[in-house]
């Protein structure tokens, strides 16, 4: 049997000088582009950072505008948000405060509306009396007619003192006897 001679050994041998050629020039290309670069950016650094500060400045006050106007939207709909809070806030305050009115109104308590209304009555009741009570101190008015206005003169008014009184009905009590519920008579219905 007979071995076959590789044939790919002759032209491998080239391909890898070619490959090889190619990744050489590449590198040398990648090389030179990098040293390109590191030129320009030396020559043209300079002007580009100063090209660079510049745009940074205009865009800052277009930022600084751009920010104060952000700031102002949401301050404009935190204003908005907070009426409108107060609002409804308000409503349901109101709305409490009339049922509770309406509440204590079927209860019967007064309100201070009413209060003040009978204050007043209470004052301009207050203020006839003492005119009444005026018009008749220069006027001596008889007994009787004094016990059917209801008053008494205050020349005629006496009062005895309160421990007598006690005294006397605690005198009569004694002197009667106590009867019991047997003893009673039977009332007619």
């Amino acid at each position: 049997m007979a071995t076959r001679k590789k044939k790919t050994s002759r032209r491998s041998a080239p391909r890898s000088a070619d490959l090889a050629g190619s990744f050489a020039a590449s590198g040398q290309k990648i090389w030179l582009a990098g040293l390109g670069a590191y030129e320009r950016a030396r020559k043209d650094g300079p002007k580009m950072f100063d090209l660079l500060v510049s745009q940074g400045k205009a865009l800052r006050g277009q930022a600084a505008a751009a920010a104060d106007q952000a700031l102002k939207n949401v301050r404009a709909q935190a204003e908005s948000a907070s009426a409108q809070a107060s609002g409804k806030w308000d409503k349901l305050e109101q709305v409490f405060e009339d049922r509770v009115a309406r509440t204590l109104s079927k209860l019967g308590v007064y309100t201070q509306k009413d209060v003040q209304q009978l204050a007043a009555r209470v004052d301009e009741l207050a203020l006839a009396v003492n005119k009444l009570l005026k018009t008749t101190e220069g006027k001596r008015v008889p007994a009787k007619t004094a016990a059917r206005a209801g008053t008494k003169p205050q020349a005629k008014l006496r009062t005895k003192p309160p421990a007598k009184r006690a005294g006397k009905s605690a005198q009569k009590a004694a002197k009667k006897p106590a009867r019991s519920k047997a003893e009673k008579p039977a009332q007619a219905t």
